[in-house]
């Protein structure tokens, strides 16, 4: 698929985004910079070798968050960054919040006050979640990672996957990275061909976007936020790529393409708690357009 206002999205990308995604944009597209992005990315470190200050743009304040976390460890693997070596502040911080279970929760009560979406549910007695265990034991197996927590993390996400029936498209938008990522390939082969069976047979992906009813819009999802073929396989390597048939790709890519607006930037289909995340995620979105985009031409 051709980017045919790559222009249009570079200035979308300066004028718009957050300084971090501006300089991935630029270190993906432009010219490589990977100490420039690790400088952006720093700025939302914690002490204690997690991320804060609302690095995944729905959860404010200060405090480290999984979910931040889940957003940094893909930013250095983007750039080449994730080591061993760097990971192990970083996992240090993971077994300081990990559940009983050996899941990391969606929301850890370290977030107190601070402004965040309703969403962002703290709980008394926080439970693993597979969101964002499973996304961040991905980009540690895919670094070549070795540590006892990462062992526990992964067998808490086999056994959740081997569970999953009552789900949802961002749960199973997560697990897709591990399965990828993870080093039992004929396992993880079999669990992505039942989680495909699963969300075809369930509607949990749109197909044609020009027949949204045929899809299942799940509980609390905003409307018009359905997820299509790209949304779970953003890269034709991936395991979920195999879910869809060609027609079905170029109908999906060929959506994507045409959902550039008119200032050169992707929107966001889900809910928008404040106004002032919405360029942050557009920034977000746009970068993950032209990456995919990329990706199947």
């Amino acid at each position: 698929m051709a980017i045919d206002r790559f222009e249009d999205a570079a200035r979308f990308m300066a004028v718009t985004a957050r300084v971090l995604e501006y300089r991935r944009f630029r270190h993906l597209f432009v010219a490589p910079d990977p100490d420039g992005v690790l400088a952006a990315l720093s700025a939302y470190a914690t002490p204690d070798g997690g991320y804060g200050y609302a690095l995944e743009p729905d959860g404010r304040g200060p405090a480290g968050q999984p979910l931040h976390v889940d957003l940094a460890l893909r930013v250095l693997t983007e750039i080449g960054r994730l080591t061993p070596a760097t990971a192990a502040l970083i996992i240090a911080y993971l077994a300081s919040v990990t559940c009983a279970d050996n899941g990391l929760p969606a929301v850890h009560p370290s977030i107190g006050d601070a402004p965040r979406a309703p969403w962002w549910v703290v709980e008394d007695e926080p439970t693993g979640s597979l969101i964002p265990t499973a996304n961040i034991v991905a980009q540690l197996h895919t670094a070549g990672v070795e540590h006892p927590w990462l062992s526990a993390a992964s067998e808490f996400c086999w056994a959740r996957i081997d569970k999953i029936e009552d789900t949802h498209p961002y749960e199973i938008i997560n697990v897709i990275p591990f399965l990828d990522a993870a080093p039992d390939r004929a396992r993880a082969e079999t669990r992505a061909e039942r989680l495909g069976e699963l969300v075809r047979d369930r509607r949990l992906v749109l197909l044609d976007p020009a027949h949204p009813e045929d899809a299942l819009l799940s509980p609390g999802y905003a409307p018009g936020e359905y997820m299509l073929a790209n949304d779970y396989a953003p890269t034709p390597d991936s395991l979920a790529a195999r879910w869809f048939s060609a027609e079905e790709w170029r109908i999906a890519l060929a959506h994507l393409a045409a959902g550039q607006a008119e200032d050169g930037g992707w929107s966001v289909h889900h809910l928008m708690w404040t106004p002032a995340v919405e360029p942050e995620w557009r920034g977000l979105a746009t970068l993950r357009a032209l990456t995919t985009l990329t990706a199947f031409s």
